[in-house]
């Protein structure tokens, strides 16, 4: 459930008389505002996507929230949320200035499971650093908090505004059309996210697409018992489906598939038997945007990614004289770039791509930029020709500006002290090269050496803000790269992220099976960082 609140007054309450208001009737309602003691809790420190705890709504009436926007029956993706804050006006000229969302994102979700909570401010992005330290602090000293307890509830299946009335002022929540606002900036399997409710929106009645073509896009609340994250593993129907995964035989798959997660913003997307990696999407995305995609037809401002994610766009970048920035892990660092002027499309490596539109990676735009570079493409083939596929476009890439091989490991619900333990112990190798590349060629002797190893540290080039300790790197002479970095986005544990990079720019070697051309800095980056000693894993959890 995302929860919008517009501009809120400063104004301390303790107990407000209201009046309510629907649909022309009024009746006073007296409700109460409690104060409750309570204490510091530690586990409160906000990670990549936002904290994953519970929180109760209606502390916004007891904390002087003026109104609360709700999308209609609780749900709005995270894109949509973006582009509420962005472009919804109220019936009064009111804006919103940030939002509360309840979402557990591409985690596993439903009353026994992770349910989240996350903020994002009035430019419709992630809250900055700045903003969650003092949150963070904030729980480390909280002493009491102020609660509505009795405030009548509305009903939020039906749109429509209810106001209240107190000494404090009027006090309204207001139920949208979830999918309105999101729609106007437009103009697949979504694992039982809330995708499914933009899918059939966009894609069946404005795209007049046929409904079998969507899959799992009835929202549930435990997102039908599955793990609404779009990878090879967890969108295993769509997979097989696409002819990969070996699910035996399949009709002819279709010519393009997609996925998105549970609250939208991460997508997945396939080809006829065939998968393309997060780090190729977003700098095929941005090689063709320009002649395909309108929006961007004036041209591009900038690209940007995150560390962890392939130099796939960086080449990009460089061939069309893009600016081109590495931020860390965070869409946050992307709004930053964007609100300054300095960025049209971006993307990280765990399925988020997105652009200037909003100021939230968006998997539904990131399937719609995919189509119409496919329009494009076959925009002749009007007479039966054989049409460009997903594919096609993928190794025309490749051969123009080379083929990063690229594979992540996720060790997920390590426990946290031996995450730890084996971040430190990379930490410490980094002080002798030598030694480092020592150790190397008793592993493999394929395997080139080490020129620069660190942790990358990240100064905005908008607020001079500073970054650090976001993943440790080794780079390599012949251009790979190996990234060790915990994630912030789990809730059980500690999730240990290896990324393993290679690049080939001979045409003649860019058609090789990823993980066989990675397979000797796969066997040199579990060995050195003693990967199986620390955790106890003898393989990842997932392999993307």
């Amino acid at each position: 459930m995302n929860q919008l609140f517009p501009r809120t007054n400063s104004a301390f309450l303790i107990e407000v008389e209201v009046g309510t208001r629907k649909e022309g009737t009024a009746k006073m309602v007296v409700f109460g505002i409690s104060r409750k003691e309570t204490t510091p809790f530690d586990g409160q420190k906000p990670g990549t996507s936002g904290l994953r705890k519970k929180i109760i709504i209606k502390m916004s009436a007891a904390n002087g929230v003026r109104r609360v926007w709700v999308g209609q029956n609780g749900l709005l993706s995270t894109p949509a949320v973006s582009a509420v804050i962005r472009e919804r006006v109220g019936a009064d000229g009111s804006k919103a200035s940030g939002a509360f969302i309840l979402t557990a994102s591409h985690n596993p979700g439903g009353p026994h499971e992770d349910f989240g909570i996350k903020y994002n401010m009035e430019n419709g992005g992630p809250a900055p650093e700045a903003v969650t330290d003092k949150i963070f602090a904030n729980t480390k000293s909280i002493k009491e908090y102020l609660i509505a307890e009795d405030l009548p509830d509305v009903d939020i299946s039906v749109i429509g505004l209810t106001s209240f009335s107190g000494p404090g002022g009027p006090f309204d929540v207001d139920v949208f059309d979830s999918t309105s606002d999101y729609v106007k900036l437009m103009n697949y399997d979504a694992l039982h996210g809330v995708a499914g409710i933009y899918a059939k929106r966009i894609f069946v009645e404005e795209l007049s697409a046929n409904e079998s073509s969507l899959m799992n896009c009835v929202p549930k609340e435990d997102f039908g018992g599955g793990h609404p994250d779009p990878n090879l593993t967890y969108a295993k129907e769509l997979v097989v489906r696409m002819g990969l995964g070996g699910g035996g035989h399949v009709d002819e798959p279709p010519e393009f598939g997609a996925a998105a997660d549970g609250d939208a913003d991460r997508n997945m997307v396939l080809g006829k038997r065939f998968f393309v990696t997060p780090s190729d999407s977003v700098a095929i995305i941005a090689a063709n945007a320009v002649q395909a995609i309108p929006y961007f037809s004036s041209g591009l401002k900038g690209v940007a990614r995150s560390m962890p994610t392939s130099a796939a766009l960086d080449v990009v970048a460089r061939h069309l004289n893009l600016k081109f920035f590495e931020v860390p892990t965070g869409w946050k660092f992307f709004g930053n770039l964007m609100d300054a002027g300095m960025c049209s499309i971006c993307g990280e490596e765990s399925f988020g791509t997105g652009s200037d539109h909003i100021r939230e990676k968006d998997g539904i735009w990131a399937v719609l930029a995919w189509l119409s570079i496919l329009a494009f493409k076959n925009k002749d083939k009007l007479h039966g020709e054989k049409l460009v596929s997903v594919e096609d476009i993928v190794r025309d890439h490749w051969s123009i500006y080379g083929r990063h091989y690229y594979t992540r490991y996720d060790y997920e619900n390590v426990d946290a002290g031996d995450a730890k333990e084996l971040m430190a112990h990379l930490v410490k190798l980094q002080a002798s090269l030598p030694d480092v590349n020592g150790m190397i060629k008793g592993i493999r002797s394929d395997v080139s050496n080490v020129v620069q190893a660190d942790e990358f540290e990240y100064k905005d080039p908008v607020d001079s803000s500073v970054s650090k300790h976001q993943g440790i790197r080794y780079l390599f002479e012949d251009g790979s790269r190996l990234v060790f970095r915990l994630s912030g986005t789990g809730s059980v544990g500690a999730t240990i992220r290896l990324y393993i990079e290679q690049y080939e720019n001979d045409p003649s070697k860019t058609g090789r099976d990823s993980q066989e051309a990675l397979a000797p800095l796969v066997e040199v980056a579990l060995k050195l960082s003693k990967m199986q000693e620390f955790t106890g894993r003898s393989a990842p959890t997932v392999i993307t």
